[in-house]
């Protein structure tokens, strides 16, 4: 799997665990594809704090995941309700 999908499917489940301002970062440079730099400009900092903020979430979004595997277990409960009749599955669905 692609790594910025990988982190943005992540970031889903553990999103709310960082600062408004790493959360802000995160978004700006994954989900609206803006450069460090324009991240910079727009919040008033350096190229390196924009830079060192985003590591930091990447870094701890993938410990949270190792450690919680959170996303890993949504994925394997996907897959084996697939296997349950429609009623049944659309109830699970409504719960992950």
């Amino acid at each position: 799997m692609d790594k910025k999908i990988y982190l943005n499917n992540l970031y889903d489940y553990y999103g709310s665990l960082f600062t408004d301002k790493q959360q802000r970062y995160f978004e700006d440079y994954y989900f609206a594809d803006l450069s460090l730099s324009e991240i910079a400009e727009n919040n008033q900092v350096s190229r390196n704090a924009v830079h060192g903020q985003i590591k930091i979430v990447e870094e701890k979004l993938l410990f949270y995941e190792e450690k919680l595997k959170l996303y890993e277990k949504s994925l394997k409960i996907k897959e084996l309700i697939q296997g349950l009749d429609q009623e049944t599955r659309k109830k699970i669905e409504e719960w992950i």
